[in-house]
C-alpha cells in the first residue's frame, strides 16, 4: 500500500512538473540554495520531479516490482509496523543519497540533480539483502542473474562511474542508496545477516 501511494505521488507530481518549469525548479536538488537559502526540502522534495518520461517510468517500474516485495516483507515481519519502516526505508534513502553531493556542491550554483534513483536503490538493495537467490533480469540478456551477484557488480560499476563517469547520472546517489538500503535492513531487520548467508551457503 506505501509503496503505491509513493509511486502514485511521484507519478502525479513528476507529470505536473514536466509542464511546469517554476515548480520543478522549485523542487529540484540544489545544495546551494538548501546552505545558501535554507530550502532545506530540496533534501526530499527532488525524489519527485524527474528528468523526463523515461526517467521516469524506469524508476517507477523498478520500484513497483521491488518495493512490493521489501514491503510485503516487513509487513509479514512487523505487521502494520512494516508499513512504516519501508517508509523509513525510502525516505531515509531519498536524503542519505545526496548528503555526499551536498557536502561537495553546497557553494556550487550550478548543481543540481532530480529523481528518486537513490532512494529506489535503497529498496533494491533490501531486496538483495533479504532474498538474495532470487533473479535479476537485465535487458538484454535472456537468462536471469542472481541478486546477490547483481548487487556486487552494481556496487563495483556504480564506484568505478562514479570516479571516471560525466554522463550526467547521479551515480554518486546510487551508490550511497545502495548502502543505505543495507545498513537500514540488517538494523532493523533480525538475523538477515544469518538468513543471507543461509540462503547462499545452507
Amino acid at each position: 500500500m506505501i509503496n503505491i501511494i509513493i509511486i502514485a505521488v511521484t507519478v502525479i507530481i513528476s507529470i505536473v512538473a514536466f509542464g511546469n518549469r517554476n515548480l520543478f525548479d522549485k523542487l529540484k536538488f540544489s545544495p546551494y540554495d538548501i546552505k545558501h537559502s535554507r530550502q532545506s526540502w530540496r533534501f526530499f522534495s527532488y525524489a519527485l520531479v524527474h528528468a523526463g518520461w523515461l526517467h521516469l517510468l524506469i524508476n517507477m517500474w523498478v520500484l513497483y516490482f521491488f518495493g512490493d516485495i521489501v514491503e510485503k516483507t516487513f509487513r509479514a515481519q512487523f505487521n502494520v509496523k512494516g508499513m512504516f519502516y519501508y517508509l523509513l526505508l525510502y525516505l531515509g534513502g531519498i536524503i542519505f543519497s545526496v548528503l555526499f553531493d551536498y557536502g561537495k556542491n553546497k557553494d556550487n550554483v550550478f548543481y543540481n540533480a532530480v529523481g528518486a534513483s537513490g532512494a529506489v536503490s535503497s529498496v533494491v538493495f533490501a531486496s538483495i539483502l533479504i532474498y538474495p537467490t532470487s533473479g535479476i533480469y537485465l535487458f538484454p540478456l535472456p537468462f536471469a542473474i542472481p541478486a546477490w551477484l547483481f548487487g556486487i557488480l552494481y556496487l563495483i560499476y556504480t564506484v568505478y562511474m562514479q570516479k571516471r563517469s560525466h554522463d550526467n547520472v547521479g551515480h554518486s546517489a546510487h551508490l550511497w542508496g545502495s548502502v543505505f538500503g543495507l545498513v537500514f535492513t540488517i538494523i532493523v531487520v533480525p538475523h538477515v545477516i544469518s538468513h543471507f548467508i543461509q540462503q547462499l551457503f545452507g
